[in-house]
């Protein structure tokens, strides 16, 4: 009968297919970051294409996530989940199989594409099986320290991988836990949808993707082509133009971004952390990778270890947050976690030329246990400030801000970092080379130049990461209310 779980149909097995799955999900994006020195090697990656690695998988998701929600809400979210699964999988064995960097990263965006299926329907199907009380609460609750635990091993996982089996096995992995989850998903997972679904919104999803693409492609070539090149200069001018399009539509339809939401201040305040949060630290994981593997020449293995306390600490504080959160205004945490980012971040500035991965280490565990604090608090506010019927795309909203924060972000440290490596270092070579080759494989009277200029750069994106985090301290601390 409807709404009477079988023990087939046992609400806890959709539980462990959606934590299977979401683990897949999380653990591909944080196990790449240690992979990328060992692709650039072997696939002969510049180190745009490095940025694209992660930047591709991010604008897939972002761009789909709140189509994604829709077609659920319409077409059965246990049909989308599962049919982002089989994507996501099958765009694994197509990164793993990868020769060249373009193809990868066209592989990554179709990962992408297959998680924001994936991540959009989760929750949903989550309400769905446990559908009201304690029980729900202990789903969501089991459901967010599967996130939190997929952070956490990504680095080691990933080292692990890397080291032993090679860079392609960071996709690989995925073939057996997808088939698993895919299997106990059409097994034991009941189907729903919303009897009342929003129109799907094409428009506004192509709209949305191309504005952004725009503007992540011209921060990332920027520096290559030229910041007053037609091309650079094109592309900032269409992007601007696409966003102001998309806009223009969703106040028209309100089908992929309903704007009356951006009323409420409080929803502003969540998603200006959310995206501050990804845009000031999340984006961090790339230049610092690229510091302990290519700099101070720790291996795959070793680096995932050394980014360990950052993500355990962050794995500990984050069920502490989600209790205490429930007896105090949202906006202190807000404070406090993005303000203990911004701290780390500034604290990982003792970095000199001399120093070795220790000097990284307080700044590692101060910003850990700022992310712990925080994420719980933007998962539950985004939602919880809005009516319910609201709440769907309220929880994407906040979700593609995420997103675009990573995508950004990336793009344009990276263009800061890459102008700020060459100013740095003695000769011609261009930052696109100095930021990205090996301290190996520079001849020994530039090495230590070289290095400076490394360190330098990093430096510099280290103290524009802890602003992002600490203007978006204040601004959640100023518009977040009870």
């Amino acid at each position: 009968m409807p709404g009477v779980a079988s023990e087939s149909r046992s609400p806890r097995w959709t539980l462990l297919a959606i934590c299977v799955a979401t683990f897949m999900l999380l653990l591909d994006i944080t196990i790449v970051n240690v992979a990328l020195p060992e692709i650039d090697q072997d696939l002969g990656a510049s180190f745009s294409d490095l940025e694209w690695v992660v930047n591709a998988y991010a604008l897939g998701l972002a761009a789909f996530l709140l189509v994604a929600g829709s077609l659920g809400d319409r077409l059965g979210r246990r049909r989308i989940f599962t049919g982002g699964l089989v994507l996501f999988v099958a765009a694994s064995v197509l990164c793993g199989l990868a020769r060249t960097p373009t193809f990868l990263n066209l592989a990554r965006a179709l990962q992408g594409v297959g998680g924001s299926a994936m991540f959009a329907t989760s929750l949903a199907l989550i309400a769905a099986a446990f559908p009201v009380g304690r029980e729900r609460a202990n789903a969501i609750g089991a459901w967010g320290a599967t996130i939190g635990a997929a952070v956490a091993v990504g680095p080691l996982v990933g080292g692990l991988c890397v080291e032993h089996l090679g860079w392609e096995s960071i996709f690989f992995i995925n073939i057996p836990i997808g088939a698993a989850a895919v299997f106990v998903t059409l097994r034991y997972v009941e189907e729903s949808r919303d009897p009342r679904p929003r129109r799907i919104d094409w428009a506004g999803v192509v709209v949305f993707s191309a504005a952004l693409f725009a503007l992540v492609y011209a921060l990332v070539r920027g520096n290559v082509e030229g910041w007053g090149s037609a091309l650079i200069v094109g592309c900032l001018v269409a992007s601007a133009l696409l966003f102001a399009g998309f806009f223009a539509l969703e106040l028209a339809v309100a089908e992929t971004f309903d704007l009356r939401l951006f009323r409420n201040r409080s929803f502003n305040g969540v998603s200006i952390a959310a995206f501050g949060l990804s845009a000031g630290m999340f984006s961090m994981f790339l230049y610092l990778t690229l510091y302990i593997q290519n700099q101070l020449e720790y291996s795959p293995l070793e680096a995932g270890l050394r980014f360990l306390p950052l993500t355990l600490v962050s794995f500990a504080v984050a069920p502490l947050t989600a209790r205490l959160a429930e007896r105090g205004p949202a906006r202190v945490f807000f404070g406090i976690g993005l303000g203990l980012v911004g701290l780390g971040l500034l604290l990982m500035r003792a970095i000199t030329p001399d120093s070795d991965w220790t000097a990284l280490l307080p700044g590692m565990l101060v910003a850990g246990a700022g992310v712990g604090c925080t994420n719980p608090i933007i998962a539950s506010v985004a939602v919880g400030v809005v009516e319910p019927r609201d709440a769907g795309m309220a929880s994407g909203i906040n979700s593609t801000f995420r997103q675009v924060g990573i995508a950004t972000g990336i793009a344009a440290l990276g263009a800061v970092f890459q102008a700020r490596v060459e100013s740095r270092t003695p000769g011609p070579a261009p930052g696109e080379v100095l930021a990205n080759i090996p301290l190996d494989r520079i001849p020994p009277p530039l090495r230590d130049a070289a290095h400076a200029g490394f360190v330098g750069a990093l430096d510099d994106i280290l103290l524009i990461g802890a602003l992002v985090a600490l203007a978006a301290a204040a601004a959640a601390v100023a518009l977040v209310r009870r």
